[in-house]
């Protein structure tokens, strides 16, 4: 089950750098200029689990396979985008595969770093990216609305109900609000998100500030976390050159280099972990001697769901499923500990898989 996020910003404010850490490769070119990503570059990373390590342990596996999240590092973005300015339409076509955005955001001063506007302000440069991913939004609203026309003389139910939603989308974006800051219905939700407004994804932005900042951010960062507070969004503060150097360093001196800076874990962890919180992402585990794995599933899915991750023979055949929490698990040092103190519990096809859960499944082939 694939995720991507999008790494997106103004030229010049840590993208490539950012992907280069995160891919723990030199796949994307960092340069001082506009555009030096032209294809988006694609990287899998692992997201960080203490939980797997433990549960491994326990059970002697292996092998251990962490869950895994797509980053995309997708072109600099100008004003007119939305018009085709720059790389504008491939920038749009890009972020409109992905799940969720990454925004990165100039936090630090460098007079050897170009900036594209001349000036280091990232709420204007936030605001930049914002406006015009809901021109391009209010666009296509616009067009769809005209194209429902003739379908809602007719009455048709599939229309109405389109119209309805795309109505709401425009009067947020005529008032400048991203349509995230809407609250959508249940039952509204999967027609909602046909509609691919590329202001609907979540955003997490990503300060990106100097090595003296990394631990406590600046009043650049601050000013962003209030932004991002307001409009439904999340942030995260760090600096991309350091996290680059910590890519090519192994545990050992990965852990020396952030405890003298202050730094209980790095950056990219916190931006891997956030980007999974964005998603509304959880993790539950299938453990054996071996491998222990974990797997990722959308929050509110059900065992029958959970089980078609790992195959969809698992999800068609579904019986049952042999669940036991995390902290049972460890405390009563694995299945057989659980098993004998009743906490292993069968799980039926209702039941809504929770964060942490490890799961055996039974399934008719």
């Amino acid at each position: 089950m694939g995720f991507k996020t999008g790494i997106v910003g103004l030229p010049n404010v840590g993208k490539s750098t950012l992907f280069n850490a995160l891919t723990r490769t030199a796949a994307a070119q960092a340069a001082n200029f506009p555009f030096c990503t032209i294809e988006p570059n694609v990287g899998d990373v692992n997201v960080p689990d203490d939980r797997l390590e433990k549960l491994a342990a326990i059970a002697a596996s292996k092998q251990i396979i962490p869950t895994r999240m797509t980053f995309v590092d997708i072109a600099g973005l100008v004003k007119g985008a939305s018009k085709g300015e720059g790389l504008g339409n491939q920038f749009l076509a890009n972020i409109r595969e992905c799940d969720a955005i990454a925004h990165v955001v100039r936090c630090f001063e460098d007079d050897d770093v170009t900036h594209v506007d001349g000036r280091v302000d990232p709420l204007a440069d936030a605001e930049t990216i914002e406006t015009e991913l809901m021109l391009a939004d209010l666009e296509s609203v616009e067009k769809r609305l005209a194209g429902l026309s003739r379908k809602l003389r007719g009455n048709d139910r599939e229309a109405v109900e389109q119209n309805r939603l795309l109505l709401m989308a425009r009067e947020a974006l005529e008032q400048g609000r991203p349509v995230r800051t809407l609250e959508i219905a249940e039952e509204d939700v999967r027609a909602w998100r046909m509609l691919q407004l590329l202001t609907s994804k979540p955003v997490l932005y990503v300060c990106n500030v100097d090595e003296d900042a990394a631990a406590e951010g600046n009043a650049h960062s601050d000013a962003v976390k209030r932004m991002a507070e307001a409009t439904g969004a999340a942030a995260v503060v760090i600096s991309a050159a350091i996290e680059e150097e910590i890519a090519q360093l192994d545990d050992a001196e990965r852990d020396e280099f952030l405890e003298s800076l202050g730094l209980e874990e790095s950056g990219l962890d916190r931006i891997i972990r956030a980007g999974h919180a964005l998603l509304g992402l959880q993790t539950y585990f299938t453990v054996g001697p071996k491998e222990a794995r974990a797997w990722t599933f959308p929050k509110g899915a059900t065992a029958p769901q959970a089980a078609g991750i790992i195959h969809g023979d698992f999800e068609r055949g579904f019986i049952r499923a042999e669940t036991i929490a995390y902290d049972d698990f460890v405390s009563l040092n694995g299945e057989q500990g659980a098993k004998d103190a009743g906490r292993m519990r069968a799980e039926g096809k209702t039941y809504q898989v929770r964060d942490g859960d490890v799961l055996h499944f039974l399934f008719n082939t």
